[in-house]
């Protein structure tokens, strides 16, 4: 008996833990004790780590491009590594490391390499995949194709899923960093296998700076990147994994920049948090433990025209939401817990209602720049748009047919099937369009991200979009039941770009389809996705030679 990819995916990865036997969601959140297999011993506790920051990687090179123009060079390797996560017990990861030069040492790991870009400056990134042949999570090749997500880069740069790097290659990614100053993130997108591949430790943060940013937000020591995921763990301290039949996966550890709950030691100041939820499946709701306000002033797409004080907000996989909080009125020992309150259709677990604490400190502050919450911030071209100036408005329903999670009805492998040319939408460069992002499965949230451009949220079920959502995005939380009206302009590039479900699992099985901008009547395309600059054997020197 023969057995197709189609049914192998329906069969799913190889599960390490059952999640305390729980099975799909459906409702409200369902909560529960634990998911990881660790000793008592070994269970970490929330708030005892201290907190680590991102650590940046050095480009090394500069140069100029064929234009004339600054461009900086950085060298990736994706590779196996170990991490003190959980107490007493060492876990292996495979992850992103950086060479830096400069400090003549190894940067990286879970999470990978902060690369910092300036706008007007070129980035190559040079992709090397150096991981075992076989994930052990998923028990398939370790192939992996990395997306720069939030970046209008051209298509055969862009990460395209079945655009694939196997063990032994690499592949140059070029990053323009024409647009404003924003939080992106490069992440693992290899074709049906991207959840295990991430899960595993392949994100990172990427920001792109500009003038204006640099006059209004805070800098530097308080400018600070979270990267918050989930995890569980096998009794040895390795990662396990459990998507719950492809619904999704939920541990039970908070990581914040790879550490469980860690406590920061803060100064009496305004921060600016880059929070980036990379969990692959959870999403949050965060909220301060003394009822302060959070006050938005980033979206997935950049600073929003005027900051936007919550109480809590909904943070789906994928997105990033820059976050100011006002430290400078608080006795030094003051201690305020950074909680999540979650959201329907989570798996919530003992500890899950905690993401890190703050604690205040008298230490004096040397840099006073920004140190202050502003209320208007900066436009977009995207914000600016208008319903009227649409010329077509599209639906696309997200929801799970036959075991499968689809996009209209259709799944990655329609596309594959098709010779990569189905598309469920084709519009001009330039285009402004309205898509109808419509979830009709009504026990799941669906994080759709639209590769390539920013886009304004219309109006959610016909009301207003929620105050954090007031700037430019990249991906939508579509919740259950919910019709997200969304606007954008195809601009940058041409060629084709997918569209699909940032829950890993639901996109890797397999909702996932791609559109095209500017392909009417083109019969040679010069940026295949594929084929326009494929990956190459990696006979190059180590890094670090």
């Amino acid at each position: 008996m023969s057995v197709s990819r189609r049914d192998m995916l329906k069969l799913g990865a190889l599960g390490a833990v059952g999640a305390a036997g729980l099975s799909l969601p459906l409702g409200a959140s369902v909560s529960t004790k634990s998911a990881s297999r660790l000793a008592s011993k070994n269970m970490p506790k929330p708030f005892q780590a201290e907190f680590v920051r991102q650590q940046a990687l050095s480009p090394y090179q500069k140069g100029l491009n064929d234009e004339g123009k600054p461009v900086h060079y950085y060298s990736v390797t994706q590779r196996a590594g170990t991490a003190n996560i959980v107490p007493g017990l060492t876990s292996p990861v495979y992850g992103y490391y950086g060479w830096d030069i400069n400090l003549n040492r190894w940067v990286g790991g879970v999470p990978g390499p902060l690369i910092h870009a300036q706008q007007g400056t070129e980035v190559v990134l040079r992709m090397r995949n150096h991981l075992p042949r076989v994930n052990p999570l998923s028990g398939n090749a370790f192939k992996t194709s990395t997306h720069l997500h939030g970046s209008a880069s051209k298509p055969q740069y862009d990460g395209y899923a079945s655009d694939v790097t196997p063990y032994g290659f690499y592949k140059d990614y070029r990053y323009p960093n024409f647009q404003p100053a924003r939080t992106l993130w490069y992440h693992d997108h290899g074709v049906h296998f991207t959840a295990q591949n991430a899960y595993s430790g392949l994100a990172a943060q990427y920001h792109l700076h500009d003038k204006a940013e640099s006059e209004l937000l805070p800098l530097d020591e308080f400018d600070v990147a979270l990267t918050v995921s989930d995890a569980m763990f096998s009794a040895n301290g390795a990662l396990a994994y459990d998507d719950n039949s492809h619904s999704g996966l939920w541990g039970d550890v908070i990581l914040v920049n790879g550490v469980p709950w860690p406590t920061m030691k803060v100064k009496k100041r305004v921060y600016r948090f880059r929070i980036l939820n990379a969990s692959i499946s959870r999403s949050l709701r965060p909220t301060l433990s003394n009822g302060a306000p959070l006050v938005i002033v980033g979206t997935d797409g950049g600073i929003m025209p005027k900051a936007q004080p919550v109480q809590n907000y909904r943070h789906a996989g994928a997105e990033r939401y820059e976050v100011l909080i006002d430290f400078r009125n608080y006795k030094a020992g003051t201690k305020i817990q950074l909680r999540n309150l979650s959201n329907k259709n989570n798996v919530d677990y003992d500890f899950t209602n905690r993401i890190m604490e703050f604690v205040v400190t008298d230490d004096k502050i040397e840099d006073d720049r920004n140190n202050r919450i502003p209320d208007l911030l900066v436009d977009s071209p995207v914000m600016q748009l208008t319903p009227q100036e649409s010329v077509k408005t599209r639906n696309m329903s997200v929801e799970r047919k036959n075991g499968e999670w689809t996009i209209n009805g259709k799944t990655w492998v329609d596309v594959e099937n098709s010779d990569y040319k189905l598309v469920v939408g084709d519009p001009d460069l330039d285009d402004v369009e309205i898509w109808e992002l419509e979830n009709k499965s009504g026990g799941w949230f669906h994080p759709v991200h639209i590769h390539l451009i920013d886009f304004q949220i219309i109006d959610r079920n016909g009301k207003p979009p929620f105050a954090w959502e007031r700037g430019p995005k990249d991906v939508a939380y579509v919740g259950e039941n919910e019709k997200v009206r969304v606007l954008m302009r195809f601009e940058h590039q041409r060629g084709y770009y997918m569209m699909h479900c940032h829950n890993l699992p639901h996109e890797d099985h397999d909702m996932m389809q791609q559109f095209s901008v500017g392909m009417k009547g083109v019969e040679q395309d010069e940026n295949d996705p594929i084929h326009a600059d494929p990956c190459k054997v990696d006979d190059l020197p180590d890094d670090d030679s």
